[in-house]
């Protein structure tokens, strides 16, 4: 093998030049592919919103109004129902797809639902589950309606507080503090609990579950046995929860239409319009218009993943008594 001057333009220099270009074709690519799929997204959501726009909100349709996420302060969508009840819509479909929350915004949801069927027929879908707060909201609805397997119910009211004085001790950190009387700012999880503190906070429950359960009783027209079962916490397979009297029909947003043309009049084939506050609180919706999207392009999980963490955050920052229905994992 012989050594010798290497011929012009086959340098370090030109390797260096190659390597510079593909690098750059690399970025280009994975800038275009980005591009990509951040127009498929806002195709997707676009879709969502035009779909939903396509009907006047005045000319008669259906108004239909998706209930997910987690439920907190609800006055953006108290005032859109009160909206819908002023509008050109002939029924409302409330699809429900929710684990609960805050008992006062669950409150505040049925109130509204509640004034919204004085005016219109107003009927309950649950897509894939309504429980606590949720079901609180669907009890303001005239007929509820679930797929066999979706589930409902847990009603039951929540107060949760971490308990660190195990830790604090470990670590050698104490909590000094001077309040007005000992109840002021007990249970905090900084000192153990006192006994007084745990018989008010056991109050509290106690008073906003027999608001929860007499509204059972009020509704849905059951009481005795049945109510005990109903009301103890569970939640339930609608098929389960049909002979307690927690659902109306099995069938999903199909059955409801139908229901709709056989009891209020009103055709199966009037236009659908989705009424929505456009806060990503609702459900994440946008979420789910954009996961729709990418699904073509195998990256529905990742959205879905994003929703999910979303979701998660928002439990963390909810503040008060609960009516919601979170397993731990593995549960």
């Amino acid at each position: 093998m012989a050594f010798g001057t290497a011929p012009p333009g086959s340098g370090a220099g030109e390797v260096d030049r190659i390597l510079d270009r593909r690098r750059l074709r690399r970025k280009l690519a994975f800038w275009r592919v980005f591009g990509a799929l951040m127009l498929v997204g806002l195709l997707a959501i676009f879709a969502g919103w035009w779909s939903g726009e396509g009907v006047s909100r005045q000319q008669p349709h259906v108004a239909r109004v998706f209930l997910g996420g987690t439920i907190r302060a609800e006055r953006e969508r108290v005032e859109m129902l009160d909206d819908i009840a002023k509008s050109g819509a002939r029924a409302v479909i409330i699809a429900i797809d929710s684990p609960g929350g805050t008992v006062v915004g669950s409150q505040a949801l049925f109130d509204a639902l509640r004034r919204l069927n004085a005016a219109k027929p107003v009927v309950g879908v649950v897509e894939g589950m309504a429980a606590s707060g949720a079901y609180i909201a669907a009890l303001g609805t005239e007929r509820i309606f679930a797929p066999r397997n979706a589930l409902v119910g847990s009603i039951g009211v929540l107060f949760q507080y971490p308990d660190v004085t195990g830790l604090m001790k470990r670590v050698g950190v104490s909590l000094e503090e001077i309040k007005s009387s000992p109840l002021k700012a007990a249970p905090n999880g900084l000192t153990p609990t006192p006994p007084g503190a745990r018989e008010a906070v056991a109050s509290m429950v106690g008073d906003s579950y027999a608001w929860f359960r007499d509204l059972v009783a009020e509704r849905r027209h059951i009481s005795g046995e049945t109510l005990e079962k109903a009301a103890d916490g569970r939640v339930f397979t609608a098929h389960q929860a049909l002979p307690l009297g927690l659902v109306d029909e099995l069938g999903d947003e199909r059955a409801a239409r139908a229901w709709l043309a056989r009891e209020k009049g009103v055709p199966e084939d009037l236009g659908l319009r989705e009424w929505s506050t456009g806060r990503s609180g609702d459900g994440f919706r946008w979420l789910h218009a954009a996961a729709a999207g990418l699904d073509g392009l195998g990256l529905g999980a990742f959205a879905r993943f994003i929703e999910s963490a979303g979701e998660a955050a928002t439990v963390g920052r909810l503040d008060g008594l609960l009516a919601l229905w979170h397993p731990r994992p593995g549960e």
